[in-house]
Formats: structure tokens, C-alpha cells, sequence
């Protein structure tokens, strides 16, 4: 979910302003894996989604952003923007992105370690046409369907996003996340970047500081497989691409009506449309007692 240009035109409330400090690419390992503590849950059954409800935001996804837009499609989009197909020899859950979306879990879980499988076809729409395949896998998802831009549940994101996989994004005005960041002049603004025993920093969403980007880019080239692994503890997650950890958040939060940022602990899980097809497999979700550790090699 991209979406810093966006904001220009926002009234914006910001973090305070992280400390000039020079990034230096860090190689992370991750140590101690928790061992299941029961177990593991398919979420795709590869048969159908009947488990999952679909949601779709505008006709046309340019609207999505705009303060003046059509009233969004609302409840639909099964057999044809989400449906199972067959790829690589087995059962995978097809993302169309043509229309943007979000195919919802019915099923609401925390304490977690989620893994999965996805690859992008290579095929992109309108209006990302000549931007980076994107996606999205949105943990702790709750409240209404379409209440942010009139599309997506509120959430915290897993960005799936060519070359920015790993990134987290707050989904929802007020929506927060904290972990430790540097400024790093080599990408959009607001040019954060998850560093290993940097400055706490929190990202805040539909603000001006809507995101920190990966460690480091550890997603395979488009049309292969990549594996990603997300550690869900309490108010606290591990985002894991293909064994490479490259993000730590701590702090989930959402802000209710009084001010105050409620602890963000459980939630559905939510994948997005968003512009490029991708395909999904191997969907499993097993309970744990703690999240691994970060180590810096």
C-alpha cells in the first residue's frame, strides 16, 4: 500500500523528527524460533473461499485516494478479483488486483506465527501500470469492511510490495506502530528505515510518517515463490521474507474516540488488491508462547 504523495494534501499530524544519522545496511539473522505450542491452522483450504469475505473499494481504483469519489462497490468480488486456480501444480489463491479490495479471514487469532507463499504474475493494472507490484498482508485487522478509503479494514501491514516486502505500514488514520529507525536519504520520503539499535521511532497512519521501510530488500524476482513469516505476539510482531528478518514492532496500537491508543493484540488476517495479480498458498497459522530474536550478524 503506497500512498506518499497522497498525503500532501492532508492536515498532518507528525512524530517528532528522527535524529540525522548515516545508514549502514545491516545483515540480521533470526535466533531462537518458538517452538509451536499447538497446532497449525490452514487458512486456505484449497478448495474455495468460503472462509474469507471479499470487499471491494471503487470501479475505478484512481477514485481511491480523491475526497470526491463514487460510493465504493462494497461486499463481492469472489470468482473473479479472489478465486482458487491452479498454479505450479497445486491449489493457489489468485489476488486479480484490477479492482482494489480485500479478501478477509472470517477467523480472529493472535499470539501467532503465520506462514505462507506468494509470487506475482507480472502482470500490473491501472493506475500502478508503471509502478512497483503491490500487495498486502494486513495482521490484527478489525472494525467495519471499507472504512479506510473506503477499501480496507483497519490493520497493521506486512507490505508486499516490489522491493519494499517487509515494510509496515499503520492501515487507518490515528493507527500506530513503533520500532527502531534511521533516516536513509536513498528512499521516499519519509525515508525511515527498521535499524537494529537505532532511535525508537513510530509510524503513524495517514500522517506524513505512514510508514518504515525493510531492513533490506529479501524478495525473489518476480514469478518465483517467496516465503514470508510473521510473528505476532501480544502488541508485538516479527515481519520474516524468505528467513531474512527485516522488521520489529512493538506498541501496536489504535486510537479510540477518547484519544487513547488502544493495545492492538488480535485481529483477522487481510490480504489486499491493489494492482498486480499474485498468487497465494500454503497458508498456515500456528500458536506460540513468545517471538524469535533479532540478531545483527
Amino acid at each position: 500500500m503506497l500512498r506518499s504523495a497522497l498525503l500532501a494534501g492532508l492536515c498532518l499530524l507528525a512524530t517528532p523528527v528522527l535524529a540525522e544519522e548515516a545508514y549502514h545496511p545491516q545483515t540480521l539473522i533470526l535466533k531462537d524460533v518458538p517452538a509451536a505450542t499447538g497446532p497449525a491452522v490452514s487458512l486456505f483450504n484449497g478448495k474455495d473461499i468460503d472462509a474469507w469475505d471479499a470487499w471491494l473499494g471503487y470501479a475505478d481504483p484512481a477514485q481511491t485516494y480523491r475526497p470526491d469519489h463514487d460510493p465504493s462497490l462494497g461486499a463481492g468480488g469472489k470468482g473473479d478479483i479472489f478465486k482458487v486456480v491452479e498454479e505450479d501444480g497445486e491449489p493457489a489463491l489468485f489476488i486479480s488486483g484490477k479492482t482494489w479490495g480485500s479478501l478477509v479471514h472470517q477467523g480472529d487469532y493472535g499470539n501467532y506465527h503465520l506462514r505462507l507463499e506468494y509470487k506475482w504474475s507480472g502482470k500490473r493494472h491501472a493506475p500502478r501500470l508503471d509502478q512497483p507490484e503491490n500487495n498486502g498482508l494486513l495482521y490484527h485487522s478489525h472494525g467495519e469492511p471499507g472504512v479506510v478509503w473506503g477499501t480496507w479494514m483497519r490493520a497493521v501491514e506486512f507490505e508486499i510490495m516490489t522491493g519494499s516486502t517487509g515494510m509496515v505500514v499503520p492501515v487507518g488514520a490515528n493507527l500506530k506502530a513503533t520500532t527502531t529507525a534511521v533516516k536513509d536519504p536513498a528512499i521516499i520520503a519519509p525515508g525511515h528505515r527498521f535499524t537494529v539499535g537505532a532511535a525508537d521511532y513510530t509510524t503513524v497512519g495517514n500522517t506524513a510518517d505512514w510508514n518504515v521501510e525493510n531492513a533490506r530488500d529479501a524478495e525473489k524476482p518476480v514469478g518465483q515463490w517467496n516465503t514470508l513469516d510473521l510473528y505476532v505476539f501480544g502488541d508485538r510482531a516479527i515481519h520474516v521474507v524468505n528467513g531474512v528478518p527485516v522488521m520489529e514492532v512493538w506498541n501496536l496500537c489504535d486510537t479510540d474516540a477518547a484519544g487513547v491508543c488502544q493495545p492492538l493484540t488480535h485481529g483477522r488476517i487481510q490480504f489486499q488488491s491493489e494492482g498486480a495479480e499474485t498468487f497465494f498458498r500454503r497458508v498456515t497459522l500456528e500458536p506460540i508462547d513468545r517471538l524469535p530474536a533479532i540478531e545483527v550478524k
